[in-house]
């Protein structure tokens, strides 16, 4: 997400993950944003000019589609790819309240000069415990024992 587009999101998933020192690669980008009307706007407005399309495994080069504020806050999970990789939206991740349960512990972080709000490590782990995929119960140990020596 562009910065100057001053979309409020936190970031969670596997890159979330890797921040809090998970040795596990991630092909895409998960974010939760603040679903707020003017907020999904910008978010829109951003996803338009990095050229989104919506990702499927049979079409990894994306399908274009038209949207709008209305029309990213009626579904609740976006994948899509961009000029600038893969993108996850969820506006309610598994295990999550959405923006405002994962944005109360998020870390606010400044990475290569672009601010940032990280999930928490505890907030990762339940989301990843949720969905109960077969690569989320995979990594799942790596972040348990990575949340307990945080708590050292």
């Amino acid at each position: 997400m562009r910065a100057d587009h001053g979309v409020r999101l936190v970031l969670i998933g596997g890159f979330a993950a890797v921040i809090h020192g998970s040795p596990y690669v991630t092909t895409d980008i998960d974010i939760v944003p603040d679903p707020e009307e003017d907020n999904v706007r910008r978010l829109s407005d951003a996803l338009r000019e990095m050229n989104a399309r919506v990702w499927t495994a049979d079409e990894p080069v994306g399908l274009a589609f038209q949207h709008d504020a209305a029309s990213l806050a009626g579904v609740s999970m976006w994948n899509l790819v961009t000029d600038l990789g893969r993108l996850d939206i969820s506006f309610e991740p598994s295990g999550t309240g959405g923006y405002p349960d994962v944005a109360r512990d998020a870390l606010h972080l400044s990475i290569s000069g672009v601010e940032v709000d990280v999930a928490s490590l505890a907030d990762v782990i339940r989301s990843k415990e949720a969905a109960g995929r077969d690569k989320d119960r995979l990594v799942l140990p790596v972040l348990r024992r990575l949340l307990d020596e945080q708590g050292r």
